[in-house]
């Protein structure tokens, strides 16, 4: 099964080296493909909606077909390491064809977006820069493949 993670802008040197090496690892586990695409310029005069619906229609518009789409947003709903991976086993199990994960730029996903997806999914309460977000989200991931393969680095009891 594949796992496709559409990301707003790129990330800057803080975050980089450590998103690469956390999709890096989970790419072992699943096919993943990163797409990043443009971030929208928010300047005097333009609504903050268009920009959310800008990023968001440029994201939808690289999902591949048939893939499920999870949002990621802070309002959605909080899934533990091993809800996500089963949940991803089960998507293979049913003969998905992937999953795609939106993480929206500074200003989120619009609602277009989080009513094409399956499910919303939080990584927390917290306000996230959407690079951070990638980052956890590629380390959860890196995670769920473990978890699916009974390896030892997960040590948290479900």
């Amino acid at each position: 099964m594949r796992l496709w993670v559409g990301v707003v802008g790129r990330p800057g040197a803080l975050f980089a080296g450590a998103i690469a090496e956390y999709e890096r690892r989970a790419g072992r586990y699943w096919g993943l493909d990163i797409v990043e695409v443009r971030e929208a310029k928010a300047h005097k005069g333009v609504p903050v909606a268009e920009v959310r619906a800008a990023e968001s229609r440029r994201l939808l518009e690289r999902v591949p077909p048939g893939y499920e789409i999870v949002a990621l947003t802070r309002e959605g709903e909080a899934w533990s390491s091993g809800a996500l991976a089963k949940h991803l086993q089960e998507v293979a199990l049913r003969g998905g064809a992937g999953v795609a994960f939106l993480i929206g730029g500074a200003y989120g996903l619009d609602e277009a977006a989080r009513r094409r997806a399956r499910h919303c999914l939080s990584l927390s309460s917290f306000t996230l820069p959407h690079e951070l977000a990638r980052l956890v989200l590629a380390e959860q991931l890196y995670r769920a493949g473990t978890i699916v393969r009974g390896e030892p680095y997960h040590k948290a009891a479900e």
